[in-house]
């Protein structure tokens, strides 16, 4: 197509200064017709077109100057880019009003000019390069350019990149945060309100409880927190079952307190109080010591291990037992009296949709049931048919901060749903990117930073740092300048007690732990920091992140809780993870709170079919079919009777062996080999630990 055509269809001609000579781009529909370099002469009457130099593919077309004028008075406008310089711009102006042409100077990416480009840019899109002003489309491809010289990121984190680029117009700023950069502008990725309900408070007055844990309830309050308002309404005091959903802080665990402590005193069956962990059993069993033990025997039940029965404390005859899951189900497995069971709480019962631990809870929950309505039963000689009185008299309380589903949770319990939504102090959260070296050295940043301010209730800002192993809970606490102390499982229980009264006393600036003490860890925190996003070798689910980031922030103390996730792009902590830590982190921020719904595979079915059996026998059925997971009992039990677990519905010695020291069949068979091949135990050990690392 020759120039003089071209011409007709010009919208607009871009002049760029190009060494000695011009840059001249013809544009029409924002899209580029052609490109070239006008060489320019002096004459007498000032700057005149020397020739029109037109790209063509890897070389030239020359063109007269007359060409070039034709194209310039047939153009709809012409611009002259802000960068070319003053002389420059002088010559080119001096040119065009020689031929009675106007033109007009913009504001350009200068990458685009230099490339032969249009690109004109305004105060809203301009973005700050280095002391200079880019385009959107160009600073992408120089932020493209930067990440990947620091290394592979996920199309999530590189969204969120390019969403602040276009927000604050500053490319440097932007690359700043692949270093750890703190630019609280940056960072926050969006703020949680607070929020309240409109609940008519209870009256502690008003609760008619048993004299003992009445009064000292109206020694410590004057009216219930809104959800346990809600729950006292709706009969937990008076023997409803219920499922109490509720954010961290908001005193939902009072509830199952108020509900068991009433009826022990009455005479009406000891309380269970049961959780995931054995640290959190420890903190839960010295709590009640503390509050009640002037009342009633505490006892403690926190499990026993695989080799042996390390129940400790435990008297079976107290009056309120706190256990682990694990501790209850071994009591039960092994055929164990509990005595009179008049209240169960099951806390951080969300564990039902975890893979590993989801299925082992819920078959507690059903042999437990079995096990209170079986001593009902017996007590007066009749057998229970049906669901009619399943549950006998005991009153069964679940608790839990994060449900996806809680109404069909609450329904497949069978208990009263009491959901209450309230979060009592708004939470900022931040994203940052940061290397394994950099976290620890931004972790130290916001430790100080937190430390050094104080709330308007007068408390200092304090910070638990969230990891995947408790030796990285050593390194970071020994890094950090202010006073920290770790704080995980695999500290005694006098350890934690010292930190947790540090803490309380601020005399600790920070507590690093591990993920899997998130939900008991009862620190009055201001500051969350996840320096990892794995629960071991997993990736957090977005319950455990939703649970993790409510401990920040206390209503009593701070004003708001702050949350800090610091992500190293391209990062797995284990080899079977699918995902990299950024796609991890916005996929946590974004996420849904996920359904809590048990899920079996074979493995799981087989295992909870025999645990059913060797506490229920031919009742297994019965168990199975009253459970929150489906479990294909048929399947299950024929596998049971080809493993040699079961004879009829009796456990065989293999298969008591098995339920007892809660082995999977794999697990089961795997040491079975290893003892008839006579392989030293340590082997075998060291060979099972070896598979599940794989």
């Amino acid at each position: 197509m020759t120039v003089s055509k071209q011409a007709a269809k010009v919208e607009t001609l871009f002049l760029h200064e190009h060494g000695e000579d011009i840059r001249v781009v013809a544009q029409r529909d924002g899209g580029r017709l052609f490109r070239g370099v006008l060489e320019l002469k002096e004459t007498d009457a000032g700057p005149r077109p020397r020739r029109l130099r037109i790209e063509d593919g890897s070389g030239e077309q020359l063109r007269s100057p007359d060409q070039f004028v034709e194209l310039a008075r047939r153009a709809t406008r012409i611009r002259i880019s802000e960068q070319t310089g003053p002389i420059a711009r002088e010559r080119v102006r001096e040119m065009l009003d020689g031929y009675q042409l106007d033109a007009k100077v913009v504001r350009t990416c200068r990458f685009c000019a230099s490339g032969g480009r249009y690109s004109p840019i305004t105060s809203e899109t301009a973005i700050e390069a280095d002391g200079e002003s880019i385009c959107p489309e160009c600073a992408s491809r120089e932020l493209d350019r930067q990440l990947a010289f620091d290394g592979s990121i996920t199309g999530d984190a590189r969204e969120r990149l390019e969403e602040l680029l276009l927000e604050v117009q500053d490319l440097d700023r932007i690359t700043n945060l692949l270093s750890g950069q703190l630019d609280p502008d940056l960072t926050k990725f969006d703020e949680i309100s607070a929020t309240t309900e409109d609940v008519d408070p209870v009256c502690v007055d008003s609760l008619g409880l048993h004299p003992g844990i009445q009064q000292r309830l109206e020694s410590r309050f004057e009216t219930l927190l809104p959800v346990q308002s809600l729950a006292v309404e709706h009969g937990a005091t008076d023997g409803e079952d219920q499922l109490v959903v509720s954010a961290t802080a908001t005193g939902k665990t009072l509830v199952g307190e108020m509900a068991g402590l009433d009826r022990v005193l009455k005479g009406e069956g000891k309380m269970l109080f049961l959780v995931p962990l054995v640290a959190l059993a420890n903190q839960k069993y010295d709590d009640f010591q503390d509050r009640y033990g002037d009342m009633v025997d505490v006892s403690l039940r926190v499990g026993a291990s695989r080799i042996a029965d390390e129940g400790g404390r435990f008297d079976p005859g107290a009056d309120v037992i706190v256990g682990t899951y694990e501790g209850i189900d071994h009591a039960l497995r092994t055929g164990k009296d509990l005595g009179n069971v008049g209240t169960v709480v099951i806390d951080e019962v969300h564990t039902l949709g975890e893979d590993e631990r989801g299925h082992r809870l819920d078959g507690l929950i059903s042999r437990l049931k079995y096990y209170c309505e079986r001593g009902t039963t017996e007590a007066s000689r009749h057998e229970r048919v049906g669901d009619a009185r399943e549950q006998a008299d005991t009153q069964w309380i679940y608790l839990s901060a994060t449900v996806g589903n809680p109404s069909q949770l609450a329904k497949k319990l069978r208990a009263t749903l009491i959901e209450f939504e309230e979060r009592p102090v708004p939470i900022e959260r931040h994203v940052t990117f940061a290397d394994g070296r950099e976290k620890i050295a931004t972790e130290k940043k916001l430790v100080k930073r937190a430390f050094d301010t104080k709330s308007s209730k007068g408390y200092r800002g304090q910070t638990i740092v969230f990891t995947n192993s408790r030796r990285r809970c050593h390194r970071i606490s020994r890094k950090l300048d202010y006073s920290s102390a770790p704080y995980h499982a695999g500290l005694d229980n006098r350890k934690r007690k010292r930190v947790e009264k540090q803490f309380a006393d601020q005399e600790l600036a920070a507590v690093v732990t591990t993920a899997a003490l998130a939900a008991g860890v009862d620190f009055p925190a201001s500051q969350v920091i996840f320096d990892s996003l794995a629960m071991g070798i997993e990736w957090l689910t977005v319950q455990e992140f939703s649970q993790m980031l409510g401990r920040a922030g206390r209503p009593d103390y701070h004003d708001k809780g702050t949350v800090y996730v610091l992500v190293e792009p391209d990062c797995t902590y284990h080899n079977s993870m699918e995902m990299t830590e950024d796609e991890v982190a916005f996929k946590l921020l974004k996420g849904e709170m996920e359904p809590v719904s048990t899920r079996y595979d074979e493995g799981a079915a087989v295992e909870e079919t025999l645990a059913n059996v060797t506490v229920a026998g031919n009742q297994a059925k019965r168990l199975n079919d009253r459970m929150v997971g489906e479990i294909p009992t048929k399947h299950a039990l024929g596998k049971l009777l080809e493993y040699d677990f079961i004879d009829g519905l009796e456990p065989t010695p293999l298969g008591r062996a098995v339920t007892r020291h809660f082995l999977a069949p794999d697990e089961s068979f795997q040491l079975l080999d290893g003892i008839r091949k006579g392989t030293d135990p340590y082997d075998i050990v060291a060979e099972m630990e070896l598979r599940d690392e794989h």
